[in-house]
């Protein structure tokens, strides 16, 4: 499978997913580190992928987020920022009905079936 195609598929199949360096509980960077801590204080389930693991992935999804750095949140498809944006947003309290609202739509959903 080409990256690129990965790359949509693993988006269009985790409605929320954070590209980083590392994982959630074993960052292997400051900003990833940051946006996690984020992320785990939204209380959603969310995936992730770990860049450092995958070197395709690394270089492929900024030319096709055309957003240069990592980490990047991604909600439903659309690329929501980097760290200062998401720390921002959940610092204004942006963040956390967007992610809630997101798990809750996918929770009824997969409740439903």
């Amino acid at each position: 499978m080409e990256t690129v195609d990965k790359i949509k598929q693993q988006i269009s199949e985790n409605p929320i997913i954070v590209y980083m360096k590392g994982s959630p509980k074993l960052p292997s960077c400051g900003f990833s580190s940051q946006v996690a801590q984020v992320m785990i204080n939204c209380g959603e389930q969310f995936a992730f992928v770990d860049i450092l693991q995958h070197p395709d992935i690394r270089a492929e999804l900024p030319k096709f987020a055309n957003w240069p750095t990592f980490p990047q949140l991604w909600i439903e498809g659309e690329l929501i920022g980097g760290c200062d944006i998401i720390t921002e947003m959940y610092q204004k309290g942006e963040l956390q009905p967007m992610i809630t609202a997101t798990a809750d739509k996918f929770r009824t959903e997969e409740d439903a079936e």
